[in-house]
């Protein structure tokens, strides 16, 4: 595993080698060094938003809280009522752990720092195993600026770490294929394990990956031992998972049930009526899109033209193209055709990124033949929108709201939550939290609650969540000095609360709004 992870398996290259188009390849220069600078090119974009950025998509927040938990009771995870929910049990043992030493807001965002910045090792060694070292450096070069990843890896949801893992997955896949070896093969399968425990996304590379063997490996016998083996060292995992889920709750395939009638209402809600066929074109164009805008124009369409080009002259390349469209396709079916999936932009991240290994193959397809003027104006312009588009991005979405930017924001590199949230949390933070107050706590639509509940600081104790089976028991409990309430929340539909005006009643407790706090919401004092 760690000679495809650090890339030093890959043969060296001759000149005029095949593998990488344009002039004749210049020696490549010391390893160390090179991953050196690639690892900062990564680091430094991703410290410059770490420090602003806040956790609000990909479940960020409810996964910190799901760490937080287990570490106060580290146990095995084996299924979704033992406290994973509907997410991978990984996630949580590595969020614990980072809770240990850093505090809830930091924690989850460091452990995706770490292997955000680390996923150049793997996606290097893929790449300059295909189309050489000068490919593999523009590659991270173009992740190191990629805006959406920017967030992935300053916020504490699991996209950074499984993407990690997944390239890590393909760099060894793609030795063993190579070389004909059981000892990457090994290694790929472990790694997948790893990354099926991280998402439930990862579950479909392995029957897609088992098959690669028979359709590309010269030797009949050799592919065919390949698949079988491959495909049963990546069941452990898999297996221990389902048979937890179908002890707990009946059926081994629980949380991904549980996850696909999310989206059937999600879709359904989405797409009903006349927005029906609005819906079907946007998801039929939703990955490409993504791809356009977020690894911006040129580096897309560069890799798009590459992986064309791999595909009609390089069949060993054909399995890694296939990684990238077959969940496109899978995906944009079950969203455009059966209307059972809602497509968001992290979604796509894993297919996304696999355009970056053929960037500079498809920038010789399209302007190789061109004069050198004009490549290095393509190439030069190319550039300045891999950069200058998020970083205008970023600024347009950072800590505003309204119009395009709530569309744009979970693609952008800055994630920050709304005013109003920030607001109220912060207020209860310094005279709630502070003071030994307690909270009661309405649900959103939105899921703000959730973001107003972390942000707070406030312990689960001296709560009473409106989300919660035990919200009456913890008003009881708690007696609430505070509440916030949602306009269009759930707490105007239970029959114990009476708003008149600027005063609340719950269950007989009269509580006074505050002023100086922006709708949608609204935060009372008890009398």
């Amino acid at each position: 595993m760690a000679s495809a992870l650090s890339p030093v398996s890959a043969p060296s290259l001759p000149v005029g080698s095949s593998r990488e188009e344009g002039p004749a390849l210049e020696r490549e220069p010391g390893r160390g060094w090179l991953l050196g600078l690639l690892l900062v090119a990564a680091l430094v974009p991703r410290l410059v938003v770490f420090p602003v950025n806040e956790n609000f998509y990909g479940d960020a927040v409810v996964r910190t809280e799901l760490a937080e938990r287990w570490l106060r009771a580290p146990h095995l995870i084996e299924s979704f009522q033992d406290g994973a929910l509907q997410f991978g049990p990984l996630h949580f043992y590595l969020v614990g752990a980072a809770l240990s030493v850093l505090d809830r807001e930091h924690a989850g965002r460091a452990i995706s720092l770490l292997f955000g910045v680390l996923t150049v090792l793997p996606l290097f060694a893929l790449t300059r195993r295909f189309f050489g070292w000068k490919a593999g450096v523009w590659a991270c070069l173009g992740f190191s600026v990629w805006g959406m990843h920017l967030q992935f890896s300053t916020t504490a949801g699991s996209e950074a770490v499984s993407l990690f893992f997944m390239l890590w997955v393909f760099a060894l896949f793609a030795q063993a294929l190579e070389e004909g070896r059981f000892g990457p093969l090994f290694g790929a399968a472990m790694v997948l394990n790893l990354a099926c425990a991280m998402r439930y996304d990862a579950w479909m590379y392995i029957p897609l990956l088992a098959v690669m063997p028979l359709l590309w490996r010269p030797d009949r016998i050799s592919g065919i031992t390949m698949a079988v083996t491959f495909g049963l060292l990546c069941l452990p995992f898999p297996l221990a998972w389902m048979q937890g889920n179908e002890l707990a709750h009946g059926s081994p395939l629980f949380p991904i049930h549980y996850i696909d009638e999310f989206h059937q209402r999600w879709s359904e809600s989405a797409a009903g009526g006349a927005k029906q066929w609005v819906f079907r074109a946007q998801a039929l164009v939703f990955w490409p899109a993504i791809a356009f805008f977020t690894l911006t124009p040129g580096v897309a369409l560069f890799g798009a033209a590459g992986m064309v080009k791999a595909w009609k002259e390089r069949p060993e390349l054909r399995w890694l193209v296939l990684a990238a469209l077959v969940p496109t396709a899978y995906y944009t079916c079950r969203a455009a055709v059966l209307l059972n999936f809602v497509p968001l932009g992290r979604f796509t991240a894993l297919q996304v990124v696999l355009l970056l290994p053929f960037v500079l193959s498809g920038f010789w397809v399209c302007v190789g033949e061109r004069g050198r003027g004009v490549r290095r104006a393509v190439a030069g312009l190319a550039m300045a929108l891999a950069v200058g588009m998020p970083v205008a991005l970023g600024l347009y979405t950072f800590r505003a709201e309204g119009g395009p930017r709530d569309g744009l924001r979970p693609v952008s590199p800055t994630s920050t939550n709304p005013q109003a949230v920030r607001q109220v949390a912060r207020f209860i933070k310094e005279e709630v939290a502070a003071k030994g107050g307690a909270l009661a706590l309405d649900t959103d639509e939105g899921y703000l609650d959730i973001q107003v509940a972390f942000f707070s600081g406030l312990p689960e104790m001296r709560m009473a969540r409106m989300r919660w089976d035990t919200f009456r028991q913890r008003l009881a409990d708690a007696q609430p000095g505070y509440l916030v309430r949602f306009e269009g929340g759930g707490l105007m539909k239970d029959p114990g609360v009476r708003l008149e005006g600027r005063t609340l009643t719950l269950d007989g407790v009269v509580y006074e709004e505050l002023d100086g706090f922006a709708p949608p919401v609204h935060l009372y004092r008890r009398r």
